[in-house]
């Protein structure tokens, strides 16, 4: 019996589940990864005699497959279509692993990979089902206070963007390093074009003079932990911007409570007599040293003269 049609073999593959190896496999969004489907090493295996089936276990999309005398792949789903391969190299070695390129949030789901043997009657040779795990890193989060709402609050937002899987957001007390209660922040997480996440955390606290609060958002997948922190203290705000610049970047701009104007410009104008006040000092110390080596080199000429006049004598 020979099955040349995919369509056939699909229906009678859905069907067959028999030992099935389980693996597990971590990719970042955009790399390539490998999903292992290999028989014990030493195998060797006639391609005119293996058929081999990709598919995803849930949704039985066809990801790739290869069947004797038949190189048309017109039944792989537009998706993997030139994104997953297998090398033929390898399957006469009995490696049947799926290279899987550029990899996409939508790609985290389980495959099964299933090879049977025409001349043993279509037994089953290996059935391996490989779970592919999907990440991707978070932005630094970027937090900032725009606004007060009333006399007694005060409103911090963090946000980070372009991370996978769904991330935990928390926000923590960097006095005490103790978790801040949940009840009130409120996060908004959604899906962007690209399918990855976006998270926007607004916290609202009662004010106090000085709060020395951090964003943290928790990528589980990749244990990973971003943690940004933001003080309410105006001058060291005004010192901040003045040193760095407004134009921080993204990876490290933290923006900390409003300072009024009057307040930025007293700030301002008293750092910069301070550095005024430094430069000058500088510039006179600068003299004073200058003179003393002058000073010095021209005594010590004098002193070393005499020497080579009486030497010249002897």
């Amino acid at each position: 019996m020979r099955l040349g049609s995919p369509g056939l073999l699909f229906l009678l593959f859905s069907s067959l589940r028999a030992d099935t190896q389980e693996k597990e496999v971590r990719a970042m969004v955009g790399s390539d990864v490998e999903l292992s489907c290999a028989c014990p090493e030493g195998s060797r295996f006639d391609l005119n005699d293996v058929y081999v089936y990709w598919q995803t276990s849930e949704s039985k999309t066809v990801v790739t497959y290869h069947i004797p005398q038949n190189s048309s792949l017109e039944n792989v789903d537009s998706r993997y279509r030139n994104r997953a391969l297998m090398s033929p190299a390898g399957m006469l070695r009995g490696d049947f692993s799926l290279r899987l390129f550029n990899v996409t949030p939508q790609d985290e789901q389980k495959f099964h990979c299933l090879v049977l043997s025409q001349s043993l009657g279509f037994q089953e040779v290996l059935s391996v089902e490989v779970t592919l795990h999907v990440a991707a890193n978070f932005s630094v989060p970027v937090v900032s206070a725009p606004h007060s709402p009333s006399q007694d609050e005060l409103t911090f937002t963090c946000t980070s963007i372009n991370g996978y899987p769904r991330p935990n957001v928390y926000w923590i007390n960097k006095t005490d390093n103790s978790l801040l209660d949940q009840a009130l922040q409120n996060d908004t997480v959604f899906l962007n074009m690209r399918g990855l996440y976006d998270v926007v955390s607004v916290l609202r606290i009662a004010r106090t003079p000085s709060v020395n609060i951090g964003c943290c958002i928790e990528n589980v997948l990749l244990q990973q932990n971003l943690t940004v922190g933001s003080q309410t203290d105006p001058l060291s705000r005004v010192i901040f911007l003045f040193l760095v610049g407004n134009d921080i970047g993204e990876r490290d701009k933290i923006t900390e409570n409003p300072v009024s104007t009057g307040e930025k410009n007293a700030a301002t104008w008293s750092i910069l007599a301070v550095l005024c006040l430094l430069v000058v000092v500088a510039v006179a110390i600068g003299w004073v040293c200058r003179d003393r080596c002058l000073q010095h080199s021209y005594a010590g000429a004098w002193a070393v003269s005499p020497e080579t006049e009486l030497t010249g004598h002897v």
